[in-house]
């Protein structure tokens, strides 16, 4: 159940596309929820040059269960520079390796994972070590947005 409304707006090619009507993540200005959609493992949330992604409970996140979030998500982003925001609120695995394709993408400039749980402590440090972005942990969502903030401000120089 969400503890946020949401009107769907359609369904393409799979995907649930939303229009929100409160801001799910009580973010400060000047972070505005632009958009959103939700998938079989997930839901991603668009604010600017932010994307936070909430994988739902026990799923796997992997290059093959991934990619068509990625191409749906750099589709909507336009080649902007970004920040990948994991809010990890769900107890899910990672494939770590798989952070090789990350590394590929330009517009990306950084990966910022929001731990809830102290148990995914221990993963993040492993998937630090595969990633080649800046990767930081963080225990809100507020702070992941500051270092976001600075970092893609520190990729434009």
């Amino acid at each position: 159940m969400f503890i946020f409304e949401l009107i769907e707006l359609q369904i393409y090619k799979g995907y649930h596309i939303f229009m929100n009507t409160t801001q799910p993540h009580n973010l400060p200005e000047p972070f505005t929820l632009t958009d959103s959609f939700k998938t079989e493992i997930g839901i991603v949330y668009f604010y600017g040059n932010f994307v936070v992604v909430e994988m739902n409970e026990g799923v796997n996140v992997s290059f093959a269960t991934g990619f068509s979030i990625l191409l749906k998500g750099l589709s909507i982003l336009g080649g902007k520079p970004w920040i990948y925001v994991a809010n990890r609120i769900h107890s899910y695995s990672v494939t770590p390796t798989d952070y090789k394709y990350l590394n590929k993408v330009p517009s990306l400039k950084g990966v910022a994972i929001v731990n809830h749980l102290e148990s995914t402590a221990a993963n993040t440090q492993l998937e630090a070590s595969f990633c080649k972005k800046p990767f930081e942990v963080f225990n809100s969502l507020e702070e992941a947005f500051q270092w976001g903030e600075k970092t893609l401000k520190s990729s434009m120089r």
